[in-house]
Formats: C-alpha cells, sequence, structure tokens
C-alpha cells in the first residue's frame, strides 16, 4: 500500500513539474540501458553454455554429442515455459506487433526475463536461430511494463515499445543507426518530429551500455578492399534478385514447416522430432549450430573452413565444386534448421539464420560469376552485399538491410553497392510474398498493423464496442397493434423482430409503416411477420472493423444489425463508427 501511494504521489509531482515529452524522453534513456542490460545477459549466457559444451567434449564424439545438444536445451526451455511461467512465450518481434494491434500495447511482464532465459538455453545448446528477437521481446515488455506503470496512453506505450526495439537492437548488433531504423520500418507506425528524439535517446544509451560490457568492436570487423566499382553494377542487381529468391524460399519454408508443427498436438512429440532432426542435420553440416556468428566472420575473411570443419567433407576442402555444393546445402537447409527449432519449441529470432543465409549467398554467387570467367569479383564485398540483400527480402525491410550491414560491419564505403542489391531484393520478394515472417500470420488473422494511419485505426476498432442495444425489438408474432405501442415509446425507426429465442428474423422500418399504422381496423388483421425485411447486410460480433467499413461503403444503410451465431446484438451505426474513428485517429496519430 506504501509503495502504491509513493507511486501515486510521484505521479502527482510529475504531472506538475514533468511535461509528456520530457518525461518520455527520460524513459527511453531508462529503456535504451535495460535493454542493453538484457543484451548483454543473453550474449554472455550463450556464450558461457557454449564454451562450456565444447569445452568438456572430445572432438572425436563432437558430432555425435551434436545430435543430442540441441533437444537438451530445447527441452530445458520448453519446462521452463510448462511449469515455471506456465503462460506461452511467444516470438520476440512477432509477439511486439501483435501486442500493438491486438493487446493495446501490453506484453506480458514474464516476457521481462523469460526470453533471456529460454533463448539462452536454445541457442547455447544449438539451436539455429538468433539472439535478436528474445533481445526485442525483453526489451518491448520493459517498455510496455514501464508505460504502464505510469499510466501512459496507448500512442505513449506504443512510442516506448519502438525506443525498447531501438535500444535492444542497438545493443544486440552495436548498430544504433540501423536500429532506429528497424524501429521505425518494422515496429513504428506513426512517425512524428519529437517521437525521433526518445528512439535516438534510446538508441544511444542502449549502445553505450554495450560498449561497456562487450566493447566497441563492431560485430562482423570487414576492411573494404575495393569500393563501389560501376562496372560491377549489374552484378549487384542480379546479386539482388538472386537473394529475393532466396528470401522468398525462406519465408515459403518457414510457413510450411510451422504448419507442420501445428498439427503436431503434443508438445513432447514436438520436441522429439523436433530436436532430433535439427540434430541430425547439424551432425551432417556443423555450421548449423547455433547463430552462426563465428561462420560469418570466417566467411566475410575469406576463410571457408566452416563448411567442412567437423564433417564427412573434410577431406575434400581443396575442391572448388565440392565449396560450391556446401554453399548450397547450407544455404538451403539453414531456414529448415531455424524452422526446426522453433518449430520444436526453441525460443529465438531469424536475423542470424538470415544473416547467415545472406553471407553464404553472397559468396556463392561471387564464386560462380568468377569460375564461369564472367568477371573477377571480390568475393568478400558480395558476402558483406548479400546479407544486407537477405535481411531486406527476409523482413521486407531494405532501410534496414541497408544500415544494419554498413554499422555491424563498417562497410560504409558499399553504401550504393548495398542499397541497390537491398532494393532489388525487397521488390523480388514482394513479386511473391506480400508479408514478412513477422507479419504473415497476422496478416491471414487481419491483426497485422502499418504504417497506414486509416487501417491501424480501423484495426484498433471492435464491432462489440460500438454496438447500440437502444433499438426496440419485437416478435415476429405480435400484431400491427402491438407494434404500434412499441413504436409510441421508441425514438429509433428501425425495430428488430426476432423470436422467443432471441433469434434474429428481420426488420421493420417505421418508413414502411407509415400509412398502414394510422389505420385502426388493421390492428388485429395485420402481423409483424408480414410487414418485416430481411436485410440483405448484417454484421457478425467478430466481423473485423475493415470488413464493416466495406459493408457501409457499398450499401446506403445508416444501421446494421449485429448478430451472433444467429443471435440479435444490437445494431452499429455509420454515425458511431464514424465519430469514433475520428476520436481514436486523434488518439493514435497526434503529435
Amino acid at each position: 500500500m506504501k509503495k502504491k501511494s509513493l507511486l501515486g504521489r510521484f505521479l502527482v509531482w510529475r504531472l506538475k513539474h514533468i511535461n509528456n515529452r520530457q518525461f518520455i524522453s527520460m524513459l527511453a534513456i531508462i529503456i535504451g540501458v535495460t535493454s542493453g542490460i538484457a543484451a548483454v545477459i543473453i550474449k554472455n549466457s550463450v556464450h558461457f553454455i557454449s564454451s562450456l559444451l565444447h569445452r568438456n567434449a572430445s572432438p572425436e564424439y563432437e558430432n555425435i554429442l551434436y545430435v543430442i545438444y540441441p533437444t537438451i536445451g530445447i527441452l530445458m526451455a520448453v519446462l521452463f515455459i510448462k511449469y515455471v511461467i506456465r503462460r506461452p512465450v511467444r516470438h520476440g518481434i512477432p509477439n511486439v506487433l501483435y501486442g500493438i494491434s491486438k493487446s493495446n500495447a501490453q506484453i506480458s511482464r514474464h516476457n521481462m526475463f523469460s526470453s533471456v532465459v529460454t533463448s539462452a538455453l536454445t541457442v547455447g545448446f544449438g539451436g539455429s536461430v538468433g539472439l535478436e528477437g528474445p533481445t526485442v521481446a525483453t526489451g518491448a515488455a520493459l517498455g510496455s511494463n514501464i508505460g504502464r506503470l505510469f499510466h501512459l496512453n496507448y500512442k505513449h506505450i506504443t512510442l516506448l515499445l519502438g525506443c525498447a526495439c531501438a535500444g535492444a537492437m542497438a545493443a544486440i548488433f552495436k548498430a544504433p543507426i540501423a536500429a532506429i531504423v528497424f524501429a521505425l520500418e518494422v515496429i513504428m507506425l506513426d512517425l512524428t518530429m519529437w517521437s525521433l528524439v526518445p528512439l535516438l535517446l534510446a538508441s544511444a544509451s542502449a549502445i553505450i551500455t554495450s560498449y561497456f560490457f562487450l566493447g566497441m568492436d563492431v560485430l562482423y570487423p570487414f576492411k573494404v578492399q575495393n569500393g563501389f566499382i560501376m562496372s560491377d553494377l549489374p552484378y549487384y542487381i542480379v546479386l539482388g534478385i538472386f537473394t529475393g529468391l532466396i528470401a522468398t524460399y525462406f519465408t515459403k519454408c518457414y510457413m510450411f514447416i510451422h504448419g507442420i508443427f501445428e498439427k503436431i498436438d503434443s508438445i513432447y512429440k514436438r520436441l522429439i522430432f523436433g530436436g532430433l532432426s535439427l540434430g541430425v542435420i547439424i551432425f551432417f553440416f556443423p555450421s548449423l549450430f547455433g547463430e552462426g556468428y563465428d561462420a560469418i566472420n570466417s566467411s566475410l575473411s575469406g576463410n571457408y573452413s566452416y563448411l567442412y570443419n567437423n564433417s564427412f567433407f573434410y577431406s575434400f576442402q581443396d575442391s572448388f565444386w565440392m565449396i560450391i555444393v556446401l554453399l548450397v546445402i547450407v544455404i538451403f537447409f539453414k531456414v529448415i534448421a531455424s524452422s526446426i527449432t522453433f518449430g520444436a519449441g526453441g525460443i529465438g529470432g531469424i536475423f542470424a539464420p538470415t544473416l547467415f543465409m545472406g553471407v553464404n549467398a553472397g559468396v556463392l554467387f561471387a564464386k560462380l560469376v568468377q569460375h564461369l570467367g564472367l568477371r573477377n569479383l571480390e568475393v568478400n564485398n558480395f558476402a558483406l552485399i548479400g546479407m544486407a540483400g537477405m535481411i531486406a527480402g527476409v523482413l521486407h525491410a531494405p532501410l534496414t538491410g541497408l544500415f544494419l550491414i554498413a554499422d555491424i560491419s563498417g562497410g560504409y564505403q558499399l553504401f550504393v553497392p548495398l542499397m541497390i542489391t537491398a532494393t532489388v531484393s525487397y521488390a523480388t520478394v514482394k513479386t511473391f510474398e506480400t508479408h514478412s515472417v513477422y507479419t504473415i500470420q497476422l496478416a491471414k488473422r487481419k491483426e497485422l498493423m502499418t504504417h497506414d494511419k486509416d487501417q491501424n485505426v480501423l484495426s484498433l476498432m471492435r464491432v462489440t464496442r460500438l454496438i447500440e442495444k437502444d433499438f426496440s425489438t419485437v416478435n415476429s408474432d405480435a400484431t400491427l397493434g402491438e407494434l404500434v405501442k412499441i413504436i409510441a415509446k421508441a425514438h429509433r425507426n428501425i425495430f428488430i423482430v426476432i423470436d422467443e429465442a432471441n433469434n434474429f428474423q428481420g426488420i421493420v422500418k417505421l418508413d414502411d409503416i407509415r400509412e398502414i399504422m394510422f389505420q385502426p381496423e388493421k390492428y388485429d388483421d395485420v402481423f409483424v411477420r408480414d410487414l418485416m425485411v430481411v436485410p440483405e447486410v448484417v454484421i457478425q460480433h467478430d466481423e473485423s472493423m475493415a470488413d464493416v467499413a466495406s459493408k457501409y461503403q457499398y450499401s446506403d444503410k445508416f444501421n446494421l444489425v449485429v448478430l451472433n451465431e444467429g443471435k440479435y446484438c444490437g445494431c452499429v451505426s455509420r454515425a458511431q463508427i464514424f465519430s469514433t474513428y475520428r476520436r481514436m485517429l486523434k488518439h493514435f496519430s497526434e503529435d
């Protein structure tokens, strides 16, 4: 009770002395620091677990242990969720998008620590996923709950979610510019000038926290030997198309495997099937173990030993075509391994798998062009640019791909080719897939919010909250005289016809009976069932507001009946929708 009164006194003091913009900026710094700390904890936890496993493993048995390590890690994560959290731990960025669109920007408190534990277990034991999603989920949960603690409105909490995501991305990748671009491109819904200040503060405070604990080195040290060469332009375009096609494969394969696991009803069956399948894949291709950041760094430096080390293919390390085959195989199987990790119950992100596939796609492309004698390309440059193409394609975020790769590698001299490949990749994947892996399921359920303000406001509106119940009802067996008595007390010009079980049967419009209602001789001879009409258009109680708006757009009705499995619920009026829309639009996007 004492704590609550203390908070209450602080809120009163804050309203008197600190305006909203100043307060949000202060919270943005706090969220940036906490997101940075969360990133440090996750990174160090995974490093500790992975080092422990490899330190105690005999080289001759290491591949065999790869078969069981992922299953052990995912099992521990599943047990933690089932018996400790006792609530589902959703994947990071889709969970944030869902929270914004369907949960009034509220994210469960357990996400402030549950994603840290489960992702560390999943990735540390070899799950073929990344850590950025859980870090974003942790930061977003912190932002959401801090906003709720201080009783902020939806718009401000959404801004704090964007700050948390920017902070998490800045800390995990040491990429402050890309983090802000990511928050604006993927998470944020309405950009105003003052919202940039909290985003900048959150990103800056997060990366300073990351620098303090993890050092100031970039994630992928990269030295550009040759910058942009005009004659390489056609190959950057083709690389964009190539990575766009691979990104399309990524999305379709991910959704296909997700569908397979959804049909398995038992979590333990999913775990056994997925864990062992993942273990077998990693047994043959050890480079798919964990995040794959070491492999990416090796590839960027021109060292491709990660493809065949600790594998059956070691004796073929000097074969050009074996390297090409292994590049194709690891690109093909990385998304399968990542999807299986998720399906089996593991928690992680898709940035790392995407970057892994991108660097290998760039190497594969450049080496094939060289071998065919078409042009002597700088393989390392194309490896770097391939990552930007994959991020742009898989996430449907070309600006994030551009700035992320430039930030994490220091490769700003390749800004133009990064821009070209990311743009072409995005355009290519959009030809085949309208939505990214983050948004495709939300879009199917019509729960996705975008940068379209009108669509966002409609998605926040609910039919059940707009129902008006002051329409008079009448039984279909009632006489005209009984209907006239109801009309005398009513203030609406539409009367709902129902039966004894509240089943909707039709409506009676006052304009249709205006003449006959003044003929008393017909009061006992005419029944409501003879006067009612069945409307061509009705609304179901669980319909989206976008569908409801469409029905009003193509009809001349001012009121539509709302039904729930044939039962009458009330009516929704055009005027009520418009006034609610205008009020929410102001609430949603007011600067």
